[in-house]
């Protein structure tokens, strides 16, 4: 019924929420947290059984959580890190998917090498949101987690297309490699026309008609849907779709949207992903005793073992990867070493441990047919959907937990000076404002007290900012002053808010004015604490 339905799914978002607050509490990323969580709670008496449809992930959270990573990534940082990226997102797909295929093949008895690329299809591509979770709060070069988002766009578009393939071998008996390499460059290539023809049709939207800021967010809301469709439909790569039309419309958003738009569309994506993203985890968890009851004819000690050790050779797939991967190109081209700082190898073992699995392949795992074009039961079906889970929660939990423990213990050094960069950016935005001032305004700053007081200030601006940045510590500077001075501006806005709670008691001036000043007050703390 219906309204069983959209009570648990409300019960998920609400669960969602408490979680990701237990999470914040004790310090653990909440996709990990969130997969524990929903393992345990399937593991209670009388709780409904809730299956996981790949048709949901795919069409439902898949483009929205693309679409905002895109629109998180810096082109220029993606393209000028394009090696790198593709060497993880394509290279490391396909090595992992044609290892896991042998391995498992020689590992598990009956099991065709097909099915072995089947299952590695599934299993290749990492999970982002885990890794960058977890990463945010800790102190890590800006290249690092600009790889691992960059390969999170790309990767589960290569790992799709190696499934599709598999399956298809699997299903006509034959694979023809050429065929299959012309047919993936016209997938990926198709894709990322359909999403840049998309966003360039949406772009157009934004320049020239008159939209409002709950239009923009819903435009925002509704392109990654329509780029993955429209592209999935054509049977093109709906994941490239969507992140090269992210991509497009994040570069060129400064061009079209107002202050009102950004902020109000930041806002509702923000609160969409997070409970995108929780009930994905969560789901991941909850799919434990079907997986189970499925295994059928294996024993589970047997799947477990399987499960474990294809887990590792992913782990260690990686990690061999990882490595040439950094190093070989400098070898082998002076450019490169000329162009390009010396990554380290801390920063490296860093990105080849960042290799957790997630909804993704559970998705895809799920998507494998139930049976043949006779009619016949899927073999290994339920094997697969059991080792995919075990790579999952395994690669999850033990690389997860341990990711900041192995930074602290590097000792990671970041060169990144970013508030040398943020303190450039405000100096130039003051010396901006000061010229302008001096060139436009001249006669008003020098006779109109207010306007004296704006340039005052800019000048002041520009003066302690100079000092910070060439580091003067025979004066008393920034390091000292700001800090206090940040209070002091928070402090300010706290008894403001308290004011406004006497006036509405009080009852003397309308809601509507007490209300658009409580926004004020909200912009005004959000720069602030920012």
């Amino acid at each position: 019924m219906l309204q069983d339905n959209l009570l648990v799914i409300i019960s998920l978002l609400f669960a969602v929420s408490m979680l990701a607050m237990l999470s914040e509490k004790l310090r653990i990323s909440y996709p990990i947290f969130l997969v524990i969580a929903g393992l345990l709670i399937s593991l209670i008496p009388g709780i409904p059984k809730i299956s996981l449809d790949p048709d949901i992930v795919f069409v439902i959270f898949l483009p929205p959580l693309l679409f905002s990573g895109a629109w998180n990534t810096s082109w220029h940082d993606f393209w000028l890190l394009r090696r790198s990226i593709g060497m993880l997102s394509i290279g490391l797909v396909i090595f992992t998917a044609g290892t896991v295929a042998f391995v498992s093949n020689l590992m598990i008895p009956d099991f065709p090498l097909a099915f072995g690329f089947l299952l590695g299809g599934i299993i290749s591509p990492p999970d982002a949101v885990a890794a960058t979770s977890v990463l945010q709060t800790l102190k890590i070069p800006k290249r690092v987690v600009t790889i691992l988002e960059g390969e999170s766009l790309v990767n589960d578009a290569s790992s799709l297309i190696v499934f599709r393939f598999a399956l298809a071998a699997i299903f006509t008996g034959h694979f023809i490699l050429w065929k299959a390499g012309f047919s993936f460059l016209l997938v990926a290539s198709m894709g990322l026309v359909v999403g840049l023809a998309i966003a360039y049709i949406v772009y157009a939207i934004y320049r020239w008609l008159p939209t409002t800021p709950s239009i923009d967010t819903a435009i925002t809301l509704v392109s990654p849907y329509l780029m993955y469709i429209t592209a999935e439909h054509f049977h093109y790569s709906g994941v490239l779709a969507v992140v090269s039309g992210g991509l497009f419309l994040s570069y060129r958003s400064h061009e079209v949207f107002a202050y009102s738009s950004r902020l109000q569309s930041q806002s509702v994506w923000n609160v969409m992903i997070f409970l995108l993203n929780g009930v994905v985890f969560i789901l991941i968890g909850l799919q434990l005793p079907g997986i189970v009851r499925g295994l059928g004819e294996y024993s589970l000690p047997s799947a477990i073992l399987y499960g474990v050790v294809i887990s590792l050779v992913t782990i260690i797939i990686r990690i061999a990867w990882v490595y040439p991967g950094a190093y070989l190109p400098r070898i082998c081209s002076k450019k490169i070493r000329a162009k390009e700082v010396n990554p380290g190898w801390k920063p490296v073992f860093i990105i080849g441990w960042s290799g957790m699995r997630g909804v993704v392949s559970l998705a895809s795992a799920l998507a494998v047919p139930f049976t043949l074009t006779d009619g016949a039961g899927f073999p290994h079906r339920n094997l697969i959907l059991f080792i995919t889970f075990v790579v999952i929660l395994f690669t999850l939990v033990l690389q997860g937990l341990s990711l900041p423990l192995l930074i602290r213990l590097l000792k990671i050094e970041v060169v990144e000076n970013e508030e040398e960069q943020k303190l450039s950016i405000r100096l130039r935005l003051a010396n901006v404002v000061l010229d302008y001032i001096e060139t436009e305004y001249a006669q008003e700053a020098a006779s109109i007290d207010a306007f004296s007081r704006l340039k005052g200030r800019y000048e002041r601006m520009i003066e302690i900012t100079g000092k910070k940045l060439e580091k003067d510590e025979g004066k008393d500077v920034a390091p000292n002053f700001l800090p206090r001075y940040r209070q002091l501006l928070l402090e300010l806005v706290k008894i403001q808010r308290q004011e406004l709670t006497h006036m509405r008691r009080d009852n003397q001036f309308s809601e509507e004015m007490l209300r658009n000043k409580e926004f004020e007050l909200d912009l005004e703390e959000a720069r602030f604490r920012r």
